[in-house]
């Protein structure tokens, strides 16, 4: 089969598309996928350069949300597998129904983003309908999903985003409304629009400055959601802070949670199919590639060009 291999830490420009790759084999209690489409994620970029945290044994195959079909029943099927899923098949320990209505290219973009929205909004934060929820990188894969999953949940959301196209699309996806964060104004912006109280639950996967400004504008009690880092800077709170606001800096890591609780991923996936088959949740794929055009579409996630999800069509 056709698969993308790394066989030391590189760039995603530096990667093998080899043709002669062996088909994986299933073992006991693990499925077959034919993959129809494979989602790329920026923990990949991470993994192929080394930084991530997980280093699998070269040579290895990235890729980690597919969508495609079960070899042995023919079923639609969409699994998060550890490894192997920018390739032509791969092996997945748990595999799930594709919600009704969603396509192959919907389905691979469905696990890991919404997943994560799922666990930060619901098990985390406790998001209660009324509050007020602000999404930072709204226009990102995982702002897309907290965006539809935070109206879902009943909550008045506000996104932010960096450029007037962004902004257009967090909008597209529910925000009621969306600043821009690259100007210290949208703070008093949001003030504004809470009538001075703030936002009850902050989604970051931003860090740095946005961790920093968002301090500013948290409502009394609320709840700040760390996602990730991908300004690059790992921020720094001083606790008189959160003790003089009374709000909770609340650590959001889905991998090591779904570890210590082999379950959830069911129970996650079960209430995020039933959103979805009410018409609450669908994800947005602006744009797809070529399986072997892996490289740029890793290259153009990192450059933050793409708006939603993008994925690899074999």
């Amino acid at each position: 089969m056709n698969a993308w291999q790394v066989h030391q830490w590189c760039e995603p420009e530096q990667m093998q598309y080899v043709s002669t790759v062996e088909r994986p084999s299933p073992g006991p209690g693990q499925t077959l996928i034919e993959v129809k489409a494979a989602a790329p994620n920026f923990f990949d970029i991470l993994q192929v350069q080394g930084k991530y945290q997980v280093k699998p044994p070269f040579p290895f195959t990235p890729g980690a949300e597919v969508a495609g079909l079960d070899v042995a029943t023919g079923n639609r099927v969409l699994a998060i597998v550890q490894q192997g899923g920018f390739a032509e098949y791969a092996v997945a320990e748990e595999v799930f129904a594709i919600p009704d209505g969603f396509d192959f290219a919907q389905a691979a973009a469905f696990p890991i983003v919404y997943q994560t929205g799922y666990f930060a909004l619901v098990t985390r934060a406790q998001l209660q309908p009324g509050e007020c929820l602000l999404v930072h990188a709204g226009a990102s894969g995982v702002g897309m999903a907290a965006i539809q999953i935070g109206k879902a949940l009943g909550a008045h959301v506000i996104a932010t985003a960096s450029t007037a196209e962004k902004r257009e699309f967090a909008q597209k996806q529910g925000a009621d409304a969306v600043f821009d964060y690259t100007t210290p104004a949208w703070i008093d912006a949001l003030k504004d629009a809470t009538k001075g109280r703030g936002a009850d639950v902050i989604y970051d996967p931003v860090g740095g400055d946005i961790f920093d400004q968002s301090t500013k504008c948290i409502a009394s009690e609320g709840r700040l959601l760390v996602i990730g880092f991908a300004s690059g800077r790992i921020p720094e709170m001083a606790a008189n802070r959160a003790l003089l606001k009374n709000m909770s800096v609340v650590g959001v890591f889905w991998g090591g949670y779904v570890k210590q609780h082999p379950g959830y991923t069911a129970e996650c996936h079960n209430a995020l199919a039933s959103m979805a088959s009410a018409g609450k949740l669908k994800p947005e794929v602006a744009t797809t590639y070529r399986l072997d055009q892996a490289p740029q579409a890793l290259r153009d996630l990192a450059n933050r060009k793409i708006l939603g999800k993008t994925v690899l069509i074999p």
